[in-house]
């Protein structure tokens, strides 16, 4: 245990922000750089793969599917290589290990970001949509102005925890020298030598720390929109006169 701390005091700035400012940003602050990016550029994609999968229009919804089915359906890492040398053929010219991983983490979260979009929309009352429609709205506004913002609001969570696994996935651009979080620590091995499992215990022991706290904060997001849609609920049910459950007495 003494060794691990020893390991920490030593090497925590490599950890945290990589070589820089001697070298390029690496560390946990390039995973986070990484994940926040791929997940925020993913998300457009998501939302207009999850419409055209919704679409009455077969030109948009097959492609769509084919997309979400493909890319679901095979390993990140085939995808990473795939984007490796597929990118540098369709521009002309080579990117970074970096630039890589992000379009890699744009194309395979936006696919699975689509689903939790669809999930979310579908999981809306039919009133809804049927309500837009009476009011004039066509397909593309109805899904605008009255179905997108309150599936986007409903799926906070289930969006945060799919970042936590984008923060997880990032580690895989160790195979293409994106100097992450696991390239630092094989780095600080390569320097050691001799104490591999507690240069890994620390890698293990920061993603757990990092997903945790994401975790705890994606479960009070679901536990607040669940309250706030329960508070909904009895407002409506108190304005068309139906009596409420009295509040529960607290023995003194």
């Amino acid at each position: 245990m003494f060794s691990v701390y020893e390991i920490l005091r030593d090497n925590w700035l490599l950890l945290l922000v990589g070589q820089y400012p001697s070298g390029p940003l690496g560390g946990i602050v390039a995973t986070l750089i990484l994940s926040v990016l791929g997940i925020v550029l993913a998300f457009p994609l998501s939302v207009l793969l999850a419409l055209a999968r919704l679409s009455p229009w077969r030109l948009l919804r097959w492609p769509a599917t084919v997309l979400v089915y493909v890319v679901r359906g095979v390993p990140l890492l085939m995808v990473i290589l795939w984007v490796y040398f597929l990118v540098p053929i369709l521009i002309g010219r080579d990117v970074s290990g970096f630039t890589t991983m992000l379009c890699t983490l744009v194309i395979y979260e936006g696919a699975y970001l689509s689903e939790v979009v669809r999930a979310g929309i579908q999981a809306l009352p039919k009133g809804q949509t049927e309500a837009a429609r009476a009011l004039g709205h066509s397909h593309l506004g109805t899904m605008w102005f009255v179905i997108l913002p309150q599936a986007l609001y409903n799926m906070l969570p289930s969006m945060l925890s799919q970042f936590i696994s984008t923060i997880k996935e990032t580690t895989l651009g160790y195979v293409i020298n994106v100097q992450e979080l696991t390239f630092a620590a094989n780095q600080i091995n390569n320097q050691l030598l001799t104490k591999p499992f507690q240069v890994f215990f620390i890698l293990a022991m920061t993603y757990y720390a990092v997903c945790f706290s994401l975790t705890q904060l994606a479960q009070w997001l679901e536990r607040r929109i669940a309250h706030k849609r329960l508070g909904a609920v009895l407002v409506k049910t108190s304005e068309d006169g139906v009596s409420l459950p009295p509040p529960a007495v607290v023995n003194p």
